[in-house]
Order: C-alpha cells, then structure tokens, then sequence
C-alpha cells in the first residue's frame, strides 16, 4: 500500500453542441494533485500553487478533499491524515471541468492510497454521482471523447473516434459564468422540432468528428437545447464565432457551461482562427487566452514513486 501519489487529470470540454449533459472530450490542459498520508487520522493540509491558487479552498470544504472523503465513506472506512496539494493548470469557473478534475482526483488518490479496492467503473459511478451528471468526469477519468447514457448504475460509455486532424481551439475570457447561473436560464420544456433538430444533429455530430467532415461538422454544431439561451450570458459570443467561422472554423460551441468558447477547425486553419477569436474579444474589451489544444488519450494519470 502506497503513502504517496500525484494523480494528473485533464481538463473536459463539454456538450459539444448537441451533446447536451452527455458528450465530453478530454484535453491536453491539466491538474496536478499529490496525496500524502500522514501518522494519524482524519486530519488534512491542503495547499494550492498556480495562477487562480488564492480563490481555491484549502479548509475541509475543499471539493477534492471531499471527494477524497467520499471514497473512504463508500468503503466504511476513517480517512487518513493527509496533506494535498494541487497544481493548476485548468481555469476555475469557466467551462473546462476543473471541478470534474478535483473530484476524479480526489476519488483516484483515495483510492491509490486505500489499496486500489475500487474498479474503473466503481469510480466513474462515484465520479458522476458527485458531480451530477457524466459528460466531464468520464472524459476526465478515461481520456479521449466520450458518450455517456444511462442512469445510476446502469452507465453505457461509448469511445468515440476523433479525427487526429480535428484540433480543439479553446477561447478562455476573463470572465466568469457559474454552472448554476448557466442552467437557471434553460427552459422546463422544450418543443419536438427542438427535440427532433438535436437529435439529428447529435448522429451528423459523431459522423463528422471521425471524419473531420467540415459540411457535417459545420450542420452538427448547431444546438437548440442550451446554447441560444446561455450565448446571451457571454458577451461579444456572436462576433468571436463570426470570426471564428470566417478564418476557417468548422463552427464554434459553448465550452460546457462557459464562457469559454470552443471552436474546431482543420489542423492547417488552427492558428488563424485562434488569433482571429482572440483580437474579436480584444475588440469587445475583453482579454481571453486563446489556446490550440489536443485531445488527451489517456485520461486521469497516476505517478507512485
């Protein structure tokens, strides 16, 4: 039994367009966590390092220790003492998963250090219980994209193929836009053509990233369930995809629940859409770092000495 791991957890980026609350993509922007147990029980230091390290808990309310607690509860068994400290890479608040990254860490470390008597997929339910639903912690854990369906133990994941081509463009503003303010501005109900128009999407959507098909891809973005509602939240939204989709973009989603922008292009147009998103919010007064990414194929990764 191991006293000592550093668990790195990549970043996710969520919905897709139509992928509502179900379809997530891990990519090459990380979080770093190392654990380690301390003589005792049940008592923790928490430390933090990295550009947004003042705003991130370090008392027991902290969402990674929490979720390291979960574990050992699910075991019906006491914590150990344990110092944690995190390295940030993946912004807070704004649509890339940072919490999904805290809670599969957490959930991974305590489970490196009781032993490993959890599975994979013991973790992912844990993971999607946690956070609520699984179209961030499944990518985050397993790598690569990923479609998740089901209910409570009863979770299909499906790995879906992504064209090596396809480059994931991510504008990060300096703003941000809370999950549960992104969700109090969707509609109860929505119409069948509504249901219908993502649906069909949802299908061209995974054609289109296998294939880096720009027609498919262009159509399959388009979403009708949570975008034309929380693009109002981001201001400069419709100016930056304009841009976006004039320097080459296939098109260009909400990042999760934003405000990050999220836009796909062809490997050989990448660097002219993200310089053209970039000075599009310039424009709008507002500072974004606008990154070319990759998609991560390994998932959570763990490091024992």
């Amino acid at each position: 039994m191991t006293n000592h791991v550093k668990v790195i957890v990549p970043g996710t980026t969520a919905n897709i367009g139509v992928g509502f609350d179900c379809l997530g993509a891990a990519l090459t922007i990380y979080n770093e966590f190392t654990f380690t147990q301390q003589e005792g029980s049940s008592q923790v230091e928490i430390s933090v390092e990295g550009n947004e390290a003042a705003r991130v808990s370090t008392d027991r309310s902290n969402l990674l220790y929490q979720s390291f607690l979960k574990l050992y509860q699910h075991l019906d068994q006491t914590p150990p003492s344990v110092a944690i400290h995190t390295k940030l890479g993946v912004p807070l608040s704004r649509g890339l998963g940072s919490s999904a990254t805290a809670i599969v860490g957490g959930l991974v470390g305590a489970n490196q250090l009781a032993g490993k008597p959890l599975s994979t997929s013991e973790l992912l339910e844990l993971a999607i219980t946690i956070e609520g639903h699984p179209d961030n912690v499944v990518p985050a854990l397993l790598g690569n994209c990923q479609l998740t369906v089901g209910e409570p133990g009863n979770w299909q994941i499906a790995e879906l193929q992504w064209n090596s081509n396809l480059v994931p463009i991510v504008a990060i503003p300096n703003f941000e836009l809370s999950t549960e303010e992104a969700r109090a501005v969707l509609p109860d109900s929505y119409s069948r053509g509504d249901a219908i128009f993502n649906i069909s999407r949802m299908g061209l959507l995974l054609r289109g990233l296998a294939a880096n098909n720009q027609n498919w891809l262009t159509t399959a973005l388009e979403d009708k369930l949570h975008q034309p509602y929380r693009q109002k939240l981001i201001p400069g939204y419709e100016a930056v995809k304009q841009a976006a989709i004039a320097t080459g973009a296939y098109g260009m989603v909400i990042s999760g629940a934003g405000p990050t922008l999220l836009a796909l292009a062809n490997s050989s147009e990448a660097e002219n859409v993200a310089n053209a998103m970039s000075q599009t919010w310039q424009k709008e007064e507002i500072t974004a770092e606008v990154r070319c990414l990759s998609l991560d194929e390994s998932g959570t990764d763990v490091i024992v000495p």
